[in-house]
């Protein structure tokens, strides 16, 4: 009897007890240059300068149009430093199709307004105006660092990192005081604290010697000026991004854990990276893309539903004589994307049947959306099935998974994006606990199953 049950019945096994100590080894060097990725990838741009750097050093170059693609040749496309194509060509051609890992490096932020600075009673402040879906409250109190660029009134770009360094200051958004938060707590949270009341505080000290009014915003004008010769017109032609300035961490007394901001969902984008630099010749073209502007829908330039990457590709096809929608055809596409994690603190939003379990390893979702699978690509069986399959084989640890109970919410993915481009697409992903606050937490199993999957597919045949 017992080998029936074996042989029909399902039981997912914990991941850590199913690999070897080599597995383990492994697990632990990746994990070690996953932190450092994320370190060095606090916003979109970051992250695309941390890929190229690493991909120069593995041989890519960038793409031109028409140049040679013998079977090997590795390049990559900048777009617009806030997204960025990468493809090892493989040795069937295009007309058979390409592997591709698309995930995105955009993460909830706050973004500073066009006219962001202003003085109220001595104290000086950046208005923001909050990027993705934030739960507000998490997000006062929280030590910030500033990122971005400032492209100045003579078309010069700055780039301005501060807070990142020891040495460096940073800042924070001030929270009312309990003892006069009374009517404050009887809000919902997501009233407690408004959007308008995100602001930054950023200075206390007037400039010395001047009679006239903001004096503590002229103050910061001047350091900003000073060190980056910028004025306060120069914001309207700005990004800059306030993050959390903490640095990713082991959590746990087993260190099993990573704790960072942006593991949604760099810690995919980097899954795929890695597995695509150690590609040698795949048999199938391989293409990684780090997609811009999916906690807000996917649009603009940089988002997945720019033809930025249709030009990517039909560029790469004209070049073997090959109709792009025969390569896209012809394809499979792993949207690489966190899934949530079941949280033992918060039961009645999930459903255990179908939610993904930290250290159970990559999640495989037929379908994202909400209520009745709104927005989704849902997968085919087909699709599905060769997946599972392809780990299987791979002995790669992956679970099924849905966002929580029908009822409860939902979200999406970049996958319905490629499906309307008719590639085979599947969404899979690391388990992520808090997502989407300041600071998320991931297994370091999950984060390294999520790179085996996706070298699975990189090297795949079919």
């Amino acid at each position: 009897m017992s080998e029936l049950r074996d042989k029909l019945l399902y039981k997912p096994k914990h991941g850590l007890d199913r690999v070897s100590e080599a597995e383990q080894a492994e697990m632990e060097a990746y994990s070690k240059a996953y932190m450092s990725f994320l370190d060095n990838g606090k916003t979109e741009r970051d992250c695309v300068d941390t890929a190229i750097a690493l991909a120069e050093a593995k041989g890519f170059a960038p793409y031109v149009p028409g140049m040679d693609l013998a079977p090997g040749k590795k390049v990559y496309v900048n777009n617009r430093g806030k997204g960025i194509m990468l493809a090892v060509i493989g040795k069937q051609p295009l007309s058979e199709g390409a592997h591709i890992g698309a995930a995105h490096t955009d993460a909830p932020r706050l973004d500073l307004k066009p006219n962001p600075l202003y003085e109220d009673t001595e104290l000086a402040y950046f208005k923001t105006h909050h990027y993705g879906g934030i739960r507000k409250y998490q997000w006062v109190t929280v030590p910030l660092e500033l990122h971005g660029v400032v492209v100045k009134a003579d078309g010069e770009t700055v780039k301005i990192t501060i807070g990142d360094k020891p040495e460096d200051p940073q800042f924070i958004i001030n929270d009312l005081l309990p003892h006069l938060g009374r009517e404050q707590s009887k809000k919902p949270l997501g009233e407690a604290i408004p959007s308008e009341s995100l602001n930054i505080l950023i200075g206390t000290a007037p400039l010395k010697d001047d009679d006239g009014s903001d004096r503590v915003k002229l103050a910061v004008l001047a350091y900003l000026h000073d060190i980056y010769g910028i004025t306060e017109e120069d914001f309207i032609s700005a990004e800059l991004e306030a993050v959390p300035a903490a640095k990713a961490r082991e959590l746990g007394f087993d260190r099993s854990l990573i704790g960072a901001y942006g593991h949604d969902d760099r810690v995919c984008a980097y899954a795929e990276l890695h597995a695509l630099l150690e590609l040698d010749v795949p048999e199938k073209t391989a293409v990684c893309i780090f997609a811009d502007k999916e906690e807000i829908g996917s649009e603009g330039v940089s988002g997945m539903m720019s033809e930025a990457f249709d030009y990517f590709m039909e560029s790469m096809c004209r070049t073997q004589g090959v109709d792009l929608r025969t390569c896209y055809s012809k394809s499979f596409c792993l949207s690489a994307d966190v899934t949530a994690a079941y949280d033992p603190n918060f039961p009645e939003v999930y459903e255990k049947r179908n939610s993904a379990y930290v250290n159970y390893g990559v999640g495989l979702c037929k379908y994202t959306g909400s209520g009745g699978k709104g927005g989704a690509s849902d997968a085919s069986a087909e699709v599905v099935g060769y997946v599972r399959n392809l780990l299987n084989a791979n002995g790669v640890i992956w679970q099924m998974a849905e966002l929580g109970k029908t009822d409860a919410g939902g979200g999406g993915t970049v996958a319905k994006f490629m499906a309307q481009r008719n590639i085979d697409t599947l969404d899979a992903g690391v388990p992520v606990l808090s997502m989407h606050a300041p600071y998320e937490t991931v297994a370091k199993l999950d984060c390294y199953m999520t790179y085996r999957c996706m070298k699975a597919i990189f090297e795949d045949a079919r």
